[in-house]
């Protein structure tokens, strides 16, 4: 007498999860770790922002097209707790940059932004967008007026564009960290720090006291924070 065929569900190994974290990290500089306080995704934004136009190959970018998705599913994914942003980017397209930025912002779950090496130029909205930022005593921020290079076309047509684009990051700035807009603003044109512009160089110390980054901290800070804000939204859910 023969059994009857039985099909069971194949079960996912803890080979198989590592494989998954593996290539999360090589497609998006991303992973998600389990831990007694939550399970924690981080993300990595390095390199240039590109934007609309694609990079040369020869250019380490974070995609906006890639991690706007990603945002949304982190959001909404019951099997996130909290978000940990890891930056060192030059800056880059200044439309997608604030774009990310408008999302973390907008983000209901946990989220901490921690500035190792550089957040320069739109990476300066981007630090600030989560809920708690940090930055290592050796990171540098570099504040400067919107630019652009190649053919201007109806010159003042394009200043006032430029103009009405700088006002959107200083208040995005100014809304998300403790800094006012008018001192943000005097950041970006002051006169003494760069050779060829006008802007700032501001380091982990310096940003903090001017309310710029929250807290000067590395890793074990922000992840610290992170799961401190983890368990007081699971104390508002129950």
């Amino acid at each position: 007498m023969t059994e009857p065929n039985k099909t069971t569900e194949p079960e996912n190994t803890n080979e198989e999860s590592a494989g998954k974290d593996t290539q999360g990290i090589l497609d998006f500089g991303s992973a998600i770790t389990r831990t007694p306080h939550g399970s924690v995704y981080c993300l990595t934004i390095i390199g240039q922002i590109e934007g609309h136009m694609t990079a040369s190959s020869n250019t380490k970018t974070t995609k906006y097209e890639h991690v706007l998705p990603l945002l949304a599913k982190l959001e909404e994914s019951e099997e996130v707790d909290g978000v940990l942003f890891l930056l060192n980017t030059v800056g880059g397209d200044v439309e997608a940059g604030l774009a990310i930025a408008e999302l973390i912002a907008g983000m209901t779950k946990p989220t901490v932004s921690i500035v190792l090496g550089g957040s320069h130029s739109i990476g300066v909205p981007l630090a600030v967008a989560a809920r708690r930022s940090f930055a290592v005593p050796s990171a540098a921020m570099t504040i400067h007026p919107v630019r652009m290079s190649g053919t201007v076309i109806a010159a003042p047509q394009t200043y006032h564009y430029f103009e009405r684009l700088q006002e959107r990051i200083v208040a995005f700035v100014a809304k998300h960290s403790r800094i006012s807009g008018d001192d943000f603003q005097a950041l970006m044109l002051k006169k003494d720090d760069m050779a060829a512009d006008v802007g700032s160089v501001v380091y982990g110390e310096e940003a903090v006291e001017l309310g710029l980054i929250d807290q000067v901290g590395g890793l074990s800070d922000g992840l610290a924070c992170l799961y401190r804000q983890i368990e007081e939204r699971k104390g508002t859910q129950n």
